[in-house]
């Protein structure tokens, strides 16, 4: 997994959520994908230093962060919130093991509601990530 800031004082880990992009290449070309990581790095630089601004309070806050950096949206996903003049951006996000983010997907907010298609996104990464984390387990066992 792909970690933003290891640092031990903080109250929890924050990492994105990433998975092999397969269509169309051969096994050995595969590529890690890492959709909230892709939105971030598209954005302006001034927007994307304060996103990463939003990730690192989420580091040090971790559950206790409230409006108006995140908000809990449904289903155990949250949305860290970023403005910046008048652009709008959410990264969407989810917990586990009590201690760990993950950070899964993000998109410049153009509505009052949060689109339904980018919360659905987000659950199905968190899905695909436990997925991800069972197979790894299983792994584990058989060395």
């Amino acid at each position: 997994m792909f970690h933003f800031f290891s640092r031990e004082v903080l109250n929890v880990e924050v990492e994105f959520y990433e998975f092999e992009h397969e269509e169309g290449l051969e096994y050995k070309d595969r590529i890690k994908y890492i959709p909230a990581m892709v939105f971030i790095n598209e954005q302006d630089i001034k927007l994307r230093a304060k996103i990463l601004r939003t990730v690192m309070l989420l580091e040090e806050k971790g559950i206790s962060l409230r409006e108006p950096h995140s908000k809990p949206l449904e289903d155990g996903i949250f949305e860290l919130r970023t403005k910046f003049g008048s652009d709008i951006a959410r990264n969407l996000y989810f917990f586990c093991d009590g201690d760990k983010a993950i950070i899964t997907n993000g998109f410049l907010k153009k509505t009052q509601k949060t689109p339904s298609s980018e919360i659905e996104k987000a659950k199905k990464y968190r899905d695909d990530y436990f997925r991800q984390e069972d197979e790894r387990k299983r792994k584990e066992k058989k060395s």
